[in-house]
């Protein structure tokens, strides 16, 4: 997935010079081709992110589309603020990358850990958020959020989960990719980010009958689709390496409860920060969201039916 932002990086760039990339001392291999296409479109801002976003906004309102790259625990979590009000508010065409959602960065602890990224940039208006999947959906946003002129945060979690798409999918900004059809009426997973691999192999072995959407569009998304995914379910569970407080689990229940009641099951990160560092493995067995307990939660889930 970071390969695949790369080169979609490098080929904007090189399309079109009016694209500048700003990152805070981070993501040297990563822009080690960016730099030697487009040296003139690079800029190391330093360890100073809130000023790095100050300076995107600046270079969007005079012609240049500015990319913003950093980890997700400071893009867009310790800058949100400028985000508002420097880049949202006035409708700025700026795209911000966060890479290394969730627990990627397990090792270095709660303050390199983003899990409530989404919660807050969604809440923000002007603001899309979009979080792919894999590689495939990793270019399908890209393209999308360069094409929008919008104001864009763009969550990158785990990278090597495995593909979801054998290759690149058609959608339009806000609408959900189908990914496994199930049986009429039954279980709906919809899933985000890393999780989507994940659902999708307990859908073909635990619950084969489940359908799985993949949401690589959280903002805007189609409510429609949404309430038409929830009308025809007999249960939706949501999977997100995210808080399920404001995250996607979140939208998909505040979207059923007004047009489609139906009843939800929001996997993710509980109300707590994890207790000890580790790995990614054993941070994703810690909080509840290894294959294992996953298939746990959704079997006392659904052995409470009525």
């Amino acid at each position: 997935m970071r390969a695949a932002f790369s080169k979609a990086l490098v080929d904007l760039a090189k399309a079109d010079p009016s694209v500048v990339l700003l990152t805070g001392d981070h993501g040297y291999a990563l822009f080690d081709e960016f730099r030697r296409a487009c040296p003139a479109q690079y800029i190391n801002a330093g360890i100073a992110e809130q000023n790095m976003v100050g300076m995107a906004a600046g270079l969007a309102r005079t012609g240049f589309r500015p990319i913003v790259y950093g980890l997700s625990a400071f893009i867009p979590i310790r800058v949100l603020e400028q985000i508002k009000l420097d880049v949202a508010h006035d409708h700025l065409p700026v795209i911000f990358i966060g890479d290394g959602a969730g627990f990627v960065y397990s090792h270095l602890g709660t303050s390199h850990q983003s899990t409530e990224d989404i919660a807050c940039s969604r809440s923000i208006p002007n603001l899309h958020v979009f979080s792919p999947a894999d590689a495939a959906e990793m270019t399908l946003c890209m393209s999308a959020a360069f094409k929008s002129h919008a104001s864009v945060y763009l969550r990158v979690g785990k990278s090597d989960l495995g593909a979801v798409h054998a290759e690149l999918p058609v959608a339009s900004v806000g609408k959900l990719l189908q990914i496994k059809h199930g049986d009429a009426g039954g279980l709906s997973f919809i899933a985000t980010g890393s999780l989507v691999r994940c659902a999708l192999d307990i859908a073909e072995t635990f619950h084969e009958g489940a359908s799985v959407w993949s949401v690589p569009f959280i903002k805007p998304i189609d409510e429609s689709q949404i309430v038409n995914i929830c009308k025809n379910s007999s249960a939706v569970i949501t999977f997100e390496e995210h808080s399920i407080h404001g995250g996607m689990g979140s939208l998909v229940a505040e979207i059923a409860s007004e047009h489609a009641p139906v009843r939800v099951l929001r996997i993710g990160v509980k109300d707590r920060f994890s207790e000890h560092c580790g790995s990614y493995t054993y941070l994703l067995e810690e909080h509840g969201l290894d294959r294992k307990a996953i298939e746990e939660q959704l079997a006392a889930f659904l052995s409470n039916r009525t």
